[in-house]
């Protein structure tokens, strides 16, 4: 017997969040390294679901707020080796790499400031992340305009020349 439920995800302002799974206790600890090793001025919280054992939330952080949100949130979807970050004064990408070449890390569902959907099964045995639904459903193609004010943004921003 399998239950489908959803685990909504509703970053703070100013604030990403990256949903990932993982395979080991010590990833909350390296996770922290990789974090605070990308961007000098990062703020961060990580939740780590551990699934074996005692079966624990393990959480880390350098803001206290940020690390009890996503202990929180990864109580909430407590799926397998799951872990969830908030982050604040960096972008995915400025952290995706180092968080991707952590030796515990298998793969990362999503990146986003958007509001995620966590798409889960339950079994008899625990429950799984399926999915996620990453913001919302596309309105339309991109025109002239459109094209002209996103490459606007990406030079406001400092990320293209």
């Amino acid at each position: 017997m399998v239950e489908f439920k959803t685990v909504k995800i509703t970053p703070p302002k100013d604030c990403n969040v990256i949903l990932g799974m993982a395979h080991f206790i010590k990833t909350v600890e390296d996770l922290y390294e990789a974090l605070v090793n990308s961007v000098p001025n990062v703020k961060f919280g990580i939740g780590f679901c551990e699934s074996s054992g005692p079966c624990l939330v393990r959480h880390e952080g350098n803001d206290e707020e940020l690390r009890r949100l996503a202990a929180e949130k990864a109580f909430e979807i407590a799926c397998g080796h799951s872990f969830v970050i908030y982050l604040m004064n960096a972008y995915p990408i400025n952290v995706l790499d180092k968080i991707k070449k952590v030796p515990e890390v298998c793969t990362i569902f999503a990146a986003t400031a958007n509001p995620l959907e966590v798409l889960i099964a339950e079994t008899a045995q625990g429950r799984g992340v399926i999915g996620v639904v990453d913001g919302l459903k596309s309105k339309g193609i991109e025109a002239d305009a459109d094209i002209k004010e996103r490459k606007e943004f990406l030079r406001k921003i400092g990320y293209k020349l």
